[in-house]
């Protein structure tokens, strides 16, 4: 790397945090959880490519890893000081990683990636001249899934239909976190702190011009996937219940239906009754008829206590996540002195 460009990074005293005498261009956020396997490779790639873009940075997130994720990055940093690493205390999951990544990530555009090379580095020259091009969100939209279960394709494709159709927000259809957003896209979103994180819906809310670029996902390069389906119905939630009330509405709506239904029914019981007599009551009829409307109760208590959970864990007002260690760079700790 060249000197000069080493020579003109320095800490910053008060806040600790990797900032030069002019910032870089480009800030690279990569939040990783046990990604050990493919980080080096990712890495030898993402830089090929950052250094035909213009000046840069890397921030890289580890989320609570479990294998040796931290000490590769470490590696990485000593061999590049670019490399900003952000170890949080646990694992606080990947909407809170990419949101630590933001935090410490300075550059006048901001690309997240995740580590995998499921998203190849080699997209991003495309984010870039869009980004020139005056748009202030760039995201990279699936042409193709290589290495994903046609299960998982379809569910996904689900999905980002509902939100189309459901959400406050127009959702880009097949787009994930890969990104790049302009600074004051980046500080607009810095200023959402809510707990409940869906990123991409987040990002969306912000507005701002925007376009998609399109690219072809690949497989993984090591390792397995961290989202499993429970995680990614869990994550179907998040985005859900944070960015619309179409649940409750659908909620209300049964109610009404069943209401209706019932009287309806009851109705239809005095009717039989006053013409034919009242015959010994039919127990099965009855019980289909509690266990229905039991069932309809819980669900909608169920939809309800979702919401209020939300409402909950906001009240508390804790922080997103701790930093168990920040290593901006071997040059800047020199500095730090």
């Amino acid at each position: 790397m060249d000197q000069a460009v080493i020579d003109s990074f320095q800490v910053d005293r008060t806040t600790g945090l990797f900032r030069g005498s002019r910032a870089p261009t480009f800030s690279v956020v990569v939040p990783a959880f046990n990604e050990a396997d493919g980080l080096a490779e990712f890495h030898r790639r993402l830089a090929v490519v950052m250094d035909q873009v213009g000046s840069w940075e890397a921030v890289y997130v580890d989320d609570g890893s479990q294998d040796t994720t931290c000490a590769i990055m470490q590696q990485l940093r000593v061999s590049d000081p670019r490399i900003t690493l952000v170890r949080l205390t646990r694992n606080f999951g990947k909407e809170i990683a990419t949101t630590a990544g933001l935090d410490h990530a300075c550059g006048d555009a901001v690309i997240v990636i995740d580590a995998d090379l499921q998203d190849p580095p080699e997209v991003i020259p495309a984010l870039v001249e869009a980004w020139r091009d005056g748009f202030d969100m760039v995201a990279a939209q699936r042409r193709s899934r290589d290495g994903e279960s046609w299960l998982k394709r379809a569910t996904a494709h689900l999905f980002y239909r509902l939100m189309q159709n459901t959400g406050r927000v127009r959702l880009p259809v097949d787009t994930g976190d890969f990104r790049l957003m302009s600074r004051r896209a980046v500080d607009a979103v810095q200023r959402l702190r809510e707990h409940h994180r869906f990123m991409k819906g987040l990002f969306a809310w912000v507005g701002f011009p925007a376009t998609t670029v399109l690219y072809d996902r690949a497989p993984r390069l090591a390792g397995s996937s961290k989202w499993d389906y429970w995680k990614l119905w869990n994550l179907a939630l998040e985005g859900i219940t944070s960015f619309t009330v179409v649940p409750l509405k659908v909620a209300t709506y049964i109610g009404l239906f069943v209401a209706l239904l019932s009287v309806s029914y009851g109705a239809v019981v005095v009717v039989k009754t006053l013409v034919y007599g009242n015959p010994v009551a039919g127990y099965p009829s009855l019980m289909a008829v509690v266990l229905f409307l039991g069932g309809v109760q819980l669900v909608t208590l169920g939809i309800i206590g979702e919401y209020l959970g939300r409402v909950f864990n906001e009240t508390k007002q804790r922080p997103l996540y701790l930093v168990e260690r920040l290593e901006p760079s071997v040059v800047h700790a020199k500095a730090a002195g």
